[in-house]
C-alpha cells in the first residue's frame, strides 16, 4: 500500500499501526502538502454489515466534533473498493507507550492529562456522543504536549438506529465500566468511569484489575474495590485519590455526573492536595443554604452584589483555568514529551552509537581506550546505562576501543589532518602536528610525512608526529593593478597582505590613482625576499603594496615599500 494515492490526493507513506478494523498510515496530503493519517476499513470487513456500521459511526461521531483535544476528521473517502476517514496526523506516542517507558507518572502530570481528555469528552458528550472505549492506547501525546483522545470507532452516537445488541459490550476490558461489563446500556459516566482507570494507571503505573481472562478482569470492575491508589504510589495526594475513587464508583449514579465536574475537582486537587472539601460523601445531601428575612430593598442590594461578585468569580475562574492549563502543557512537555530513554549503544560501531544517540535527543561524548577484545571502533561501555530516562538535550557518555594496547601505526600520508586524527584517535595514537610546514603542490594542511613510520608497532597513546603542507603559490605581479583587484588577489591565493599607502611625489606624473606603484614580498622571519613568479607557501608571506595617493590626500613621504616595512606604525593590516 505504501506509495499509493487515494482520489488522486492522499499518497500512502508510511504504515502506523492496525486496529480491529482498520489499517493506519501516514499520508500526505498532495493538495497541501500536510501530513494527514488515513484510517482503511479492512478489506476482509468491507461486506461486514457491523464493521462497516462501525466505521461509518466513527465518521459520524468524528463529523459532530471539533475539539483541540480530539484527533479532528479531515475527509471521508471510498477509492479501489476501500472505504477511509482522514484524520489530522499527531506525531507523538499514545498514553500507553509513556505509560509502559515510564511507569506512574507525577500526580501534578497526570492530572493535567486527565483534565485534557476530560475536556474532549464533555465536547463529545454535549454532541451526543459517547466514546465508550476510553483507554491509554486511545489518547495520544504529541510532540509538544498536546493531549488528543482518539479512535471513535464503537462511539454511541444519540440518534443513531442501528447499534447491534452487543454493541454495549464492546471496548476493552481492563477499563470498561461495570455496567459494559455487565451488557447493560452506557452513559455518560461510563466514560468517566473509564477516565478514573487510566488516571488510576497514570498514577501507579499499572490498571487497577488484572486477570488470567478477560471474564476474570470484568468481573473485577463488577464486584472488587480497587487496591487505593496511596498503597501503590504514596506520593499521590488524598484529593486526587478520592477524585479517582468517586470516578470509579460502581453504581453510575455516584461517580461524577458530568466531564466538566470531573475536571473541576481535579484541578482543585492540584490546588488543595490535603482532599479536605472532598470528605462529603457522594450521596450525602447537600446542607439547605440559611434564609434570611429582612427588608426587601436591603435583599436586592445584597442580591445585586451577589451577582457582581460571582461574575467577576466566574471571570477570575477563566483567567486561572487558562493560565493553569498553560502551565499544564508545560509540564506534560518537561516531564513526558521531553524525557527520553538511553538508547542501547554497546557493541555498536561509532558512527551507529552516535545516530541512535542523537535520534533520541540526546548529545554525546566520545571517550577512547583500548580493549583486547571488543573490535576497534566499538562502544564498550556507555554512561548513563541502557534505558534510563534522560532529559534530550542531556550528555551520552561512549567510551570507544582503540583495540589491543599495541597497535601498527597507520599510513596517514596524503590524508588531511583532520583524517589523519580521526584515524590515529581511532587507533589509540596522539596526533601531533610539527610546526614547521613545507612548500609542496599537495592541497594546504596535507599530511606530507609522518614519523614513525606505517606498520611500526606501539604502545597504545603514542605520539604520531606529521609535518603538514604550507601549498604552493606563484607570486603575481601586482604593480599597476587597483588596489581592490590587488587585494582580492591576494585573498584568493590565500596569502597574507599589509597595505600601506604612500604619496610618492617622485611618480605624480606617470602614477594612476589608488594603482599599485610598487610591491616587496619576504618571507615571515623578513630574511628572504621574493620576486614575481616565485614560489611560496600559503599564508607565510609578507606582502606590501605601495598604492599612489594623490598630494592633497595624504601628507607627502618618499619612504620605499623595503622601508616601510621596518615602519609598521604607517602600515594598515587588513
Amino acid at each position: 500500500m505504501i506509495g499509493k494515492v487515494l482520489d488522486n490526493r492522499y499518497e500512502l507513506v508510511d504504515f502506523i499501526g492496525k486496529g480491529g478494523m482498520a489499517l493506519v498510515y501516514k499520508a500526505v496530503d498532495k493538495r497541501t502538502g500536510h501530513f494527514v493519517a488515513v484510517k482503511i476499513l479492512r478489506p476482509e470487513y468491507n461486506q461486514d454489515a457491523e464493521f462497516s456500521a462501525r466505521f461509518e459511526r466513527e465518521a459520524l461521531a468524528a463529523s459532530r466534533m471539533s475539539h483541540h483535544n480530539i484527533v479532528n476528521l479531515l475527509d471521508v473517502g471510498q477509492a479501489d473498493n476501500m472505504r477511509y476517514l482522514v484524520m489530522e496526523y499527531v506525531q507523538g506516542r499514545t498514553l500507553k507507550d509513556v505509560i509502559r517507558q515510564k511507569g506512574a507518572l507525577p500526580p501534578t502530570v497526570a492530572a493535567q492529562i486527565g483534565i485534557r481528555i476530560l475536556s474532549a469528552l464533555q465536547h463529545a458528550h454535549k454532541n451526543g456522543i459517547i466514546h465508550r472505549d476510553i483507554k491509554p492506547q486511545n489518547v495520544l501525546v504529541h510532540k509538544d504536549g498536546l493531549i488528543k483522545v482518539a479512535d471513535f470507532g464503537i462511539a454511541r452516537v444519540a440518534g443513531w438506529d442501528t447499534v447491534s445488541q452487543d454493541d454495549n459490550v464492546m471496548g476493552s476490558v481492563h477499563y470498561f465500566s461495570p455496567e459494559q461489563a455487565q451488557g447493560k446500556p452506557v452513559t455518560e459516566a461510563s466514560d468517566l468511569y473509564s477516565v478514573g482507570v487510566v488516571l488510576y494507571e497514570m498514577l501507579t503505573g499499572r490498571p487497577p484489575f488484572d486477570g488470567d481472562t478477560p471474564v476474570a478482569v470484568a468481573m473485577q470492575h463488577i464486584g472488587s474495590k480497587a487496591r487505593p491508589v496511596s498503597e501503590i504510589n504514596p506520593s499521590v495526594p488524598p484529593a486526587m485519590e478520592r477524585v479517582v475513587e468517586k470516578a470509579m464508583e460502581k453504581r453510575p449514579e455516584r461517580r461524577y455526573q458530568s466531564a466538566l465536574e470531573m475536571a473541576q475537582d481535579l484541578q482543585r486537587a492540584l490546588q488543595e492536595p490535603d482532599g479536605t472539601w472532598m470528605t462529603r460523601l457522594p450521596d450525602q445531601p447537600v446542607p439547605a443554604p440559611e434564609s434570611h428575612t429582612g427588608n426587601t430593598g436591603n435583599q436586592s442590594a445584597v442580591q445585586s452584589r451577589r451577582i457582581m461578585w460571582m461574575r467577576a468569580g466566574a471571570i477570575a475562574m477563566i483567567v486561572l483555568v487558562i493560565g493553569g492549563m498553560l502551565i499544564g502543557a508545560l509540564r506534560i512537555y518537561d516531564q513526558v514529551v521531553n524525557t527520553t530513554e538511553a538508547p542501547y549503544c554497546l557493541d555498536e560501531t561509532e558512527a551507529d552509537a552516535i545516530r541512535l544517540a542523537t535520534r533520541a535527543g540526546l548529545v554525546y561524548e566520545i571517550t577512547r581506550t583500548s580493549d583486547a577484545i571488543k573490535p576497534i571502533g566499538t562502544v564498550i561501555i556507555q554512561t548513563p546505562e541502557y534505558g534510563t530516562v534522560m532529559r534530550k538535550g542531556e550528555t551520552l557518555n561512549l567510551v570507544i576501543s582503540t583495540g589491543s594496547e599495541e597497535q601498527q601505526i597507520p599510513n596517514v600520508v596524503g590524508k588531511t589532518v583532520e583524517e589523519a586524527r580521526t584515524e590515529t584517535d581511532r587507533l589509540g595514537f596522539n596526533l601531533l602536528v610539527l610546526p614547521n610546514r613545507e612548500l609542496s603542490s599537495q592541497p594546504w594542511d596535507t599530511v606530507l610525512s609522518q614519523d614513525p613510520v606505517p606498520g611500526e608497532t606501539m604502545q597504545n597513546g603514542s605520539v604520531v608526529k606529521v609535518t603538514l603542507s604550507g601549498g604552493s603559490v606563484t607570486i603575481p605581479n601586482f604593480v599597476n593593478m587597483t588596489r581592490d583587484s590587488a587585494l582580492a588577489m591576494i585573498q584568493q591565493l590565500n596569502l597574507t597582505a599589509r597595505e600601506v599607502e604612500i604619496k610618492q611625489l617622485a611618480l605624480e606624473e606617470s602614477a594612476q590613482f589608488d594603482r599599485v606603484t610598487a610591491q616587496l614580498v619576504k618571507s615571515e622571519d623578513n630574511k628572504i625576499t621574493y620576486s614575481p613568479g616565485d614560489q611560496v607557501m600559503q599564508k607565510s608571506t609578507l606582502i606590501v603594496l605601495s598604492v599612489y595617493i594623490p598630494s592633497d590626500s595624504a601628507e607627502a613621504t618618499d619612504q620605499t615599500p623595503a622601508e616601510a616595512t621596518a615602519a609598521p606604525e604607517q602600515e594598515a593590516a587588513l
